[in-house]
């Protein structure tokens, strides 16, 4: 019993062969595109690395998500515990900014030839009145010397 009418060849076989190829491409492709935001997540320590895989997976047949989760894992995931955070009457404004520990640059210097003053260069002799206070609770407590 002959399915086919016709003698298969090398060439015939050589072609099977090739499809067989592009359909396990196919598939391997798939699954790394598919795998890809997971990879990305995990690699870069986010927090939410097992929701980004998912999403990934999922979004893959509708692109939509897929490509969320590509800009979810790459986006910086920073968590802060509020447990943590400082009391309010710690001075914020004294402490260096720092992102991760690593200390901030100073800022570029506004208008041409900006300067900024600091206490060690303000005059000695500086009005109190154009002085901003430094904490205005404390300058409204009574004294306790008396």
């Amino acid at each position: 019993m002959h399915l086919i009418d016709w003698q298969l060849t090398g060439y015939d076989y050589l072609t099977f062969l090739f499809i067989l190829i592009l359909i396990i491409a196919f598939f391997y492709i798939l699954i790394q595109i598919g795998s890809l935001p997971g990879k990305i997540a995990e690699r870069r320590n986010h927090p939410h690395a097992g929701a980004v895989k998912i999403i990934g997976w999922i979004g893959l047949f509708t692109v939509f998500p897929w490509v969320h989760a590509i800009i979810w894992a790459m986006h910086e995931a920073t968590l802060v515990d509020i447990r943590t955070m400082p009391d309010s009457d710690v001075d914020l404004e004294a402490q260096p900014a720092s992102v991760y520990g690593i200390p901030l640059p100073a800022g570029p210097e506004t208008g041409a030839g900006a300067h900024r003053v600091t206490e060690a260069q303000a005059p000695a002799d500086a009005d109190e009145q154009t002085m901003p206070a430094q904490n205005p609770a404390k300058d409204n407590e009574p004294d306790k010397t008396a």
